[in-house]
């Protein structure tokens, strides 16, 4: 354990006081419903601590880099922070042979792993944080997922998939896409919508939300998917 504990260390490029810290950083809550006599707590608290850490390391490297107006910011920020960059971040440092979960969970290779990878990233930072404090916490954040905001600004994750798609069809095709109501039901107060979002008479994808808005987001979300547009930049 102490071996492995080491690696992990060097992996982050942090040498913890408390090696405990880091060993509860990995533990997910459904290793303890297997390992009852496990002497750790699960890693939900320190990802709580380090959730606020990162929230306050890239505000104020945003605040202290970029003119931008608030708006402009907040999208940047959560381009940086948002569950699907901190996965990739959790892969690059290494992370996930050192996670502990349930045989169950190992198996998942799908949206609940990438959100227990980005969990772990956050619990990192708590731990680091609660260890030996700001400094090292921002010196792991600077370097681990602040160092991606050049691949925010040149493939645009900051933008919202609305105005990716227009983007992306204006670029490609030459035409300004349009939505369109395909179906409605409920109450006022649970009203939900199916939304189909077109590039020109073609329908590209659909989208369910509780409002307009959200269906429209999520059939833009399903219209990027379906052309493959913006992936080719992922890859």
């Amino acid at each position: 354990m102490d071996s492995d504990i080491s690696k992990l260390e060097g992996k982050i490029d942090f040498v913890a006081n408390d090696k405990n810290l880091l060993r509860q950083s990995m533990v997910h809550r459904s290793y303890l419903n297997e390992h009852r006599d496990f002497e750790l707590d699960h890693n939900e608290r320190l990802e709580f601590l380090g959730d606020a850490v990162l929230e306050l390391v890239s505000t104020e490297y945003l605040y202290n880099n970029f003119s931008n107006p608030e708006g402009e910011l907040t999208n940047f920020r959560s381009a940086l922070v948002n569950g699907k960059m901190l996965a990739q971040v959790a892969q690059e440092v290494g992370l996930e042979e050192h996670l502990m979960m349930s045989k169950g969970e190992e198996k998942d290779t799908g949206k609940a792993r990438q959100y227990l990878l980005a969990n772990a990233v956050e619990a990192v930072i708590g731990a680091i944080y609660l260890d030996q404090g700001y400094i090292p916490a921002k010196k792991f954040i600077t370097e681990r997922i602040l160092s991606h905001m050049d691949d925010v600004l040149s493939d645009k994750l900051y933008q919202d998939p609305k105005s990716k798609f227009q983007e992306e069809a204006q670029e490609k095709i030459g035409i300004t896409p349009s939505y369109r109501v395909e179906k409605d039901w409920g109450p006022d107060h649970d009203k939900h919508f199916v939304i189909g979002v077109y590039v020109g008479d073609e329908k590209i994808a659909e989208g369910e939300g509780t409002s307009k808005q959200s269906a429209q987001r999520r059939a833009a979300e399903n219209g990027l998917k379906a052309k493959g547009w913006g992936e080719e930049k992922e890859a």
